[in-house]
């Protein structure tokens, strides 16, 4: 099971405890994968219930292996690239009667 993206919103009231009772019953048993971009000592907090999310890491931890990625995002990684295309295509493009900055193509 992969968990995508915990923790981008606060979770509604008891789901601290259906998500406890997931991965209490994989413990041990299934493989999961969860994915954050919060940090765990944020956990409690987003499920609104400290003492849950205690025991939730406790079980999930136990045999994990996390990973902290760190840099610029993969989703982002083109952005400038781009930005500089566009920000160049914008130069290139004149106005309505203003002759074109453009070298003409061969």
């Amino acid at each position: 099971m992969i968990i995508d993206d915990f923790g981008l919103k606060q979770l509604p009231k008891n789901s601290g405890e259906h998500l406890f009772e997931v991965i209490m019953r994989r413990y041990e048993n299934r493989s999961t994968i969860m994915t954050s971009n919060r940090p765990l000592e944020e956990w409690g907090k987003l499920l609104g219930d400290v003492p849950t999310a205690g025991a939730i890491l406790d079980r999930f931890l136990h045999h994990a292996q996390t990973i902290a990625i760190t840099g610029r995002s993969y989703r982002l990684k083109d952005h400038a690239t781009i930005a500089g295309k566009e920000d160049k295509n914008k130069k290139i493009k004149s106005k309505p009667n203003e002759p074109s900055t453009a070298e003409p193509a061969s």
